[in-house]
């Protein structure tokens, strides 16, 4: 064999070897999932998409979704952004529709453990699979709680659980894993406190402790990256319902509604927070939007919404600015809000109906203030104080 023939058979071989070398770094680099929440240009892509779910520009945000999901098929990240996307839709009808986009979000979280599982089989320590399964088997427990399937709710926690107390310390994504755990500590001690059917179900489950819940919230509010609005509504959700302290709850709502103006629950939210704390002018300006918005059919923006406001403006304007004409109209939008979504027993429809009734007496309009009051008189029971103050005045306006 001749020198040249040497020196190309040579280059041939290394060449080969090269190549082959070259395939198995690829083959590595397909099979090792890549830390996306840790990518900066992820970050950075995400962010605005993640924004635009949160100000319910629902369709911008999932063309970046779905961006993503081209270019990482098999990472979860993508189909649980989908999923998120899906749940905020839910979110503003939540007490009254979960079904139109129920399945299109269950679908959505299966794919995400499905993908994270495959990742995480291959390596368990891949903090952010376990982010992931922790994170979708939360959300699934959260729907099926609010649906009242405990059962499914209970298993789907216990899967988030564990894999928060295995993968929740020291890693780049803990303040991630801390949002999941303030939950369950806060939420571990209240259902016992509130719920005591479901104590046997919690049996099941570690102890939690509320004040270090709300602290670790605290903490995920202000430096997480992709938790810190979820933990910002949670904190105003617990403010607000929970401890009811609702002057802790509006300053947190405010900041929501500034930053996502869209996002029709979070205005309804903060029309609630500052129309309960007496700050009227704050009120008003948000339930005006909120009408208008509900008017020219923008996402989010439904019945549920239109009662709050309707409501509020009603108020306003029977005490604050003595307009009965412009507290009727809103009041009589308050009513038809409520029957569209079925909620003729919730106050606000009540409370309307009442005020609706002493404005009838005071234009001297006594047979429709009766008919207002005979509808809170069935609406409520005995004990409640608006049911004293109807029977009260029908006894006195027999005639």
């Amino acid at each position: 064999m001749n020198i040249t023939a040497s020196r190309i058979n040579f280059q041939f071989i290394s060449i080969t070897i090269y190549c082959i070398i070259f395939l198995q770094l690829i083959t590595r680099a397909q099979e090792t999932p890549k830390i996306l929440l840790m990518d900066e240009n992820i970050q950075f892509e995400a962010t605005e998409a993640v924004n635009n779910m949160y100000n319910f520009k629902f369709e911008k945000a999932e063309q970046e979704f779905q961006v993503l999901k081209y270019k990482y098929p098999n990472h979860p990240m993508p189909y649980f952004l989908m999923g998120l996307s899906n749940w905020w839709k839910i979110m503003p009808t939540l007490d009254t529709d979960m079904e139109t986009y129920a399945d299109v979000f269950v679908s959505y979280m299966d794919s995400t453990i499905l993908f994270a599982e495959k990742i995480f089989d291959k390596d368990e320590s891949n903090y952010e699979a376990a982010f992931f399964l922790s994170a979708a088997y939360g959300l699934k427990a959260r729907y099926f709680g609010e649906n009242g399937k405990y059962g499914k709710a209970t298993i789907n926690g216990k899967n988030a659980l564990s894999y928060l107390q295995k993968y929740s310390n020291e890693n780049q994504l803990s303040p991630e894993f801390l949002f999941g755990k303030s939950l369950f500590n806060y939420y571990a001690v209240w259902i016992k406190d509130n719920y005591t059917l479901l104590r046997p179900i919690l049996a099941f489950f570690p102890s939690g402790d509320k004040e270090k819940g709300i602290k670790q919230l605290k903490e995920v509010a202000y430096n997480a990256f992709y938790t810190r609005v979820e933990a910002q509504y949670f904190l105003m959700r617990i403010y607000g319902i929970e401890e009811d302290k609702e002057e802790l709850a509006l300053p947190i709502a405010r900041y929501l509604a500034t930053t996502f103006p869209d996002n029709a629950y979070f205005q309804r939210c903060h029309a609630r927070y500052s129309f309960s704390q007496g700050q009227w002018g704050e009120t008003e300006k948000v339930a005006e939007d909120i009408l208008y918005k509900l008017n020219i059919g923008m996402p989010g923006y439904e019945a549920i919404s239109g009662r709050y406001a309707s409501f509020y403006l009603g108020r306003i304007n029977m005490y604050k600015y003595r307009n009965y004409e412009k507290a009727k109209s809103f009041y009589y939008k308050t009513v038809k809000f409520a029957q569209e979504t079925k909620a003729t027993k919730m106050n606000y429809f009540l409370y309307a109906l009442a005020d609706l009734g002493k404005i009838a007496d005071e234009e001297k309009d006594y047979k429709r203030a009766k008919e207002y009051y005979q509808l809170v008189l069935k609406g409520t029971d005995n004990k409640d104080a608006l049911h004293k103050d109807a029977k009260a005045y029908l006894s006195t306006h027999k005639k």
